[in-house]
């Protein structure tokens, strides 16, 4: 059997290649359409992450400590902590050997202007957020070797963004989009009726993320007095999340309670049903801990997934390109046309009248192209720019109102994609030529069906 160092650099190699692609063949067209503003593989060069949400007071802080080993978050019964927390390895061991400890903190300005670290976006949102991100080392913690924890603010009643000082929604869908694993917690005495519960679910999740990436976990059911407890809240929690993310069927719901509760003496007098749950405990550590390979399938996911997007900017493009530049021939030989025409009649005109004396007919004629060489660059310079900024106009009215059409997936991205096509028609794009238009939705074409094929094959072979 293979060793782990030998997986681990078979999970490298297969890595740098995934974003070697995005850096160097991917990324450039998405920002020369102006799909994106910071290079897509800014997002996902670090390591796998997994993003920890819940209401307030759902034992979210009492696992990430009891996960890591050591306390590195503050735990109570009301919200204690309002800030979103990045957890990694730290490059030293610890001071005592043996021992788990945090070895250096720092602010959210330093991580969202460090190009280290995947953040950069979330400058949008200023200083007030960042003022509520924190970032901590910690080192001895096996967890921590190979993946991130993203802890998040509990969620709570609020209302708007002033309620936090700045957008929760928003922020956590940025890190959503960064994370491979989204971890949601509940406890039995808030099964999910908190606001921004509701708000996350229902679209800032959907909208972030795939759906086999969210975890839905119902915490601290140690706190449940009996059997007949735990199965009242489960079947709430049930019914809350059915109405919360607007899915007829139930998603799948995790049970896990702290360690702690095994030390019970009385554990299995009073709560016997504990002990049949502890695979569901190992199944989330599991899950946790096997990110690192599902980070492969994640970052094939998201050349797919943008690919897809880029490509078809690029075919819209494409079509736009090719009709103005049809409706460019046309309209400037329309244009000379119109001026030859106007320039021979005034020539005619010299020719046969006296206006001018005894003029010549290589006078008239000189005088007759002069004029369509003016009337010429008027339309070029006038009318073939008003005609050209109308039609330029009806294209981006076309994309406002056109409607999805095709397959649910081709819907799928018209709509994600229909926003930046119109501010980038509205900054003038497209301005590449139609060959190079051709050849970016081609490469794109390529990288997600022939590359992506190529990497998923590399990926099952990693033993």
């Amino acid at each position: 059997m293979p060793s782990k160092m030998t997986r681990n650099k078979q999970i490298e190699t297969v890595r740098k290649e995934i974003l070697y692609l995005i850096e160097k063949r991917l990324s450039p067209i998405a920002m020369r359409v102006r799909y994106t503003s910071i290079p897509l593989e800014s997002k996902m060069k670090w390591k796998p992450t997994v993003l920890l949400i819940a209401n307030y007071s759902s034992g979210k802080s009492t696992y990430i400590n009891e996960l890591v080993g050591t306390k590195v978050q503050q735990t109570g019964q009301a919200p204690t902590d309002d800030d979103f927390t990045v957890l990694t390895s730290a490059e030293k061991p610890p001071t005592v050997e043996g021992t788990i400890e945090v070895t250096e903190e720092r602010e959210g300005k330093v991580l969202f202007y460090d190009p280290e670290f995947p953040f950069e976006d979330l400058q949008r949102h200023g200083d007030k957020l960042a003022s509520h991100f924190r970032f901590k080392k910690v080192a001895g913690a096996s967890i921590l070797e190979n993946i991130a924890l993203i802890d998040t603010p509990g969620m709570i009643d609020a209302v708007t963004e002033y309620d936090r000082g700045y957008d929760y929604q928003e922020t956590i869908k940025d890190l959503a989009q960064l994370s491979d694993l989204v971890l949601i917690f509940f406890d039995p005495h808030k099964a999910g009726t908190i606001r921004e519960s509701y708000t996350s679910l229902r679209e800032t999740i959907p909208q972030a993320t795939f759906e086999d990436r969210v975890v839905f976990i119902m915490n601290r059911i140690d706190e449940c007095n009996h059997l007949e407890d735990l199965i009242r809240v489960y079947g709430t929690l049930c019914w809350n999340l059915s109405q919360m993310t607007g899915r007829k069927d139930i998603p799948r719901i995790l049970m896990t309670y702290s360690k702690s509760a095994l030390e019970d003496p009385r554990l299995e007098e009073d709560k016997p049903f504990l002990q049949y749950l502890s695979n569901q405990r190992n199944e989330l550590y599991q899950l946790i801990e096997t990110t690192t390979r599902h980070r492969l399938d994640h970052l094939v996911s998201f050349i797919e997934y943008h690919a897809a997007r880029v490509g078809k900017i690029t075919e819209i493009f494409q079509g736009i390109r090719k009709r103005r530049n049809y409706r460019t021939i046309r309209w400037s030989l329309s244009g000379l046309l119109a001026t030859l025409i106007a320039g021979s009649l005034i020539g005619i005109y010299i020719d046969v009248t006296t206006a001018f004396g005894s003029s010549s007919e290589t006078a008239a004629v000189a005088t007759g192209l002069a004029t369509a060489a003016a009337l010429y660059g008027v339309w070029n310079i006038f009318v073939y720019r008003v005609i050209l900024q109308s039609y330029h106009n009806r294209e981006i009215e076309k994309i406002k109102t056109g409607k999805p059409q095709g397959s649910a997936l081709e819907q799928e991205i018209w709509v994600s994609i229909q926003s930046t096509v119109i501010e980038a028609l509205e900054n003038g794009y497209p301005r590449e030529s139609l060959s190079n238009l051709r050849k970016e939705q081609q490469q794109c074409q390529e990288l997600k069906v022939d590359a992506a094929q190529r990497l998923r094959e590399a990926i099952r072979h990693i033993d």
